[in-house]
This record gives C-alpha cells, structure tokens and sequence, in this order.
C-alpha cells in the first residue's frame, strides 16, 4: 500500500481507508470511511494531506458526507476536518465535548501543535474554523445512527481527554483512534504513543481494558491501518506503555537531565529505517517529552 491508496478494511462491509502520506512518510497515517446509508468519515488526518483524503470519498462514490468524526482534536486527526466542512456542507461534525470547542476556533489548538510537535510543523496546514451550529459534542455512551449500522461512542482520555472510540456495530470494527498506540505494519510491531501534554499512563492502560469490555472484531488505527484485535494484543500494548514509561523514569533518574534523557531515546531509537532518520527522532522526542510531562505530574503519585 503507497501514499494515497485506498484498500477496504478486511472482514468489513463498505469500510474503507487510505494512506494519507502523514508526515511524508508510508503507513503512517490512515482515514477511514464508512460508506453506509448515513457515510461517516472517522478521522481527517493533517490539513495538508486532505487531497488524498478526498481521492478515497472520490474513487468509493461518496458524493455527500453525512458525519466528520475524528477521535480526538490533535492536528494529526482533526486538522482536516474545516475542509472537508467545505467540501461536504451538509455533513455535521461530532468529537467529544471536551474538544469541539477547539474545532470551532483552533487558535489554541494550533498554539499547542506547534510547541509539542516542534520542526514537524512544516508538514501541516493551518486548519479552518468550523462554524459553531455544524459541530456537535459527544460524550461517552452516546449512539451516531448511519442508517443500516451503528456507531457507539467510548471515551478514552489517556492518550488525550479529548479522545474518543467508535464501535461499529456493524462490522464489529472499533476505530481505536491512538488509543492502542501504534501499529506499524513493516515491522509489526505495536509502538507507544506519549505525546506531550496530556498523556497519562494509568488513563491509557484503562482505554486498553475499555477496548478489551468491548472485545470487537478488528481494530482500526490512526496509525496505522486495520488489525484484527486479540486478547494478547490487548496485553501487548499494556506491556509496551509500562515498559516504555519504566524506561524513561529509570533514564531520567541515571541522567538527571531531561534534555539528555530525550537525547538518549532520539540516539537510541530503531525506527530510523522504517520512517526515515527525521521522522523517527521527531517521533522518539515527541513521545519522550509527554512522559516526561506524566512524570511531573504524578510525581510520587507513581
């Protein structure tokens, strides 16, 4: 699968996602579409990469999108979402309650991208406000109808406290957004995802058990692509979040310095070959720095 292909999620009925080229970078990042009597698009992916995201509502015959729904309101999964708006004026669009207002006026929004994910920013587009009568708040529990399926909604806040689950009752297909970190299909492995300034590691570890209640047929990534979910899945994300927080605690008490701590993890990491030096060490200082923020904020709580 290359940048801007679009494949139908296995075992699903008019599930659909593409490879948006997030960051430059192959299977990285992936949107999804559910084309069924009421289409949803779950996530939007970076601003800049919207073409590839409107190829695949082109090449599946979407002509009218009823729901824009990202996960979470993290530039990487909603910074889409102002053009799509545009481009499908009649689509409403639903993230959780606590981040739509940021959809509405993004200046905050932005103002944080920019400090966590640093010389990345190069590879986004400013997002577009959303009016505030097409955005719609969601809380855990609640129910989107698309007509010939349902989508539930669960809360999973330890990646961020904006984020949210979609439960596809349909297909059994539940879009996990970040919440079971990373898949990285090359090399499958399951990777964390830490990012700076609200990750907090007991939150991720309950979104892992809110995955495994829910116990769905495939997982969808938005890094990156469908998975099929198993119970040692579950447990092996469970497994990377502990060892990975562990390690950053443990290097931060040997140094005594954060900057050498991220410095240590960026030297250190094994993803060079998979996503290129730049993405790999912007990923390692992104993910490192969120720790190290948990830490803070836990202090002797941990």
């Amino acid at each position: 699968m290359a940048i801007g292909d679009v494949e139908p999620v296995p075992n699903s009925t008019d599930v659909y996602y593409v490879d948006t080229g997030m960051y430059e970078v192959e299977k990285y990042g992936s949107v999804f579409l559910i084309d069924a009597e009421k289409p949803a698009l779950i996530d939007t992916g970076i601003a800049a990469d919207r073409e590839h995201v409107f190829g695949m509502l082109d090449e599946v015959g979407v002509d009218d999108l009823e729901y824009i729904l990202p996960t979470h309101v993290h530039l990487d999964h909603a910074g889409g979402a102002g053009y799509l708006a545009e481009r499908y004026p009649d689509a409403t669009v639903m993230t959780h309650e606590i981040g739509a207002p940021h959809l509405v006026d993004p200046t905050r929004l932005v103002e944080g991208t920019k400090a966590a994910v640093e010389d990345q920013w190069r590879f986004y587009d400013e997002p577009l406000p959303i009016d505030e009568d097409r955005v719609e708040p969601l809380t855990d529990g609640d129910e989107i109808d698309l007509g010939d399926r349902t989508l539930t909604v669960s809360h999973a806040p330890g990646h961020a406290p904006h984020q949210v689950m979609f439960h596809d009752d349909g297909d059994d297909v539940l879009f996990v957004g970040d919440a079971m970190g990373i898949w990285e299909p090359k090399t499958e492995t399951l990777r964390q995802t830490s990012p700076p300034a609200q990750f907090h590691l007991q939150k991720a570890l309950d979104d892992v058990q809110t995955v495994e209640e829910i116990e769905p047929e495939t997982l969808c990534f938005g890094h990156f692509g469908p998975h099929e979910y198993t119970k040692a899945f579950a447990e092996e994300y469970k497994r990377v979040l502990v060892e990975w927080v562990e390690a950053i605690r443990q290097k931060r008490d040997e140094l005594g310095d954060d900057e050498a701590v991220i410095q240590h993890f960026v030297e250190h990491t094994q993803m060079d070959e998979v996503w290129g030096v730049r993405k790999a060490h912007d990923e390692e200082r992104l993910n490192t720095r969120g720790v190290l923020g948990y830490l803070d904020y836990v202090g002797d709580d941990e």
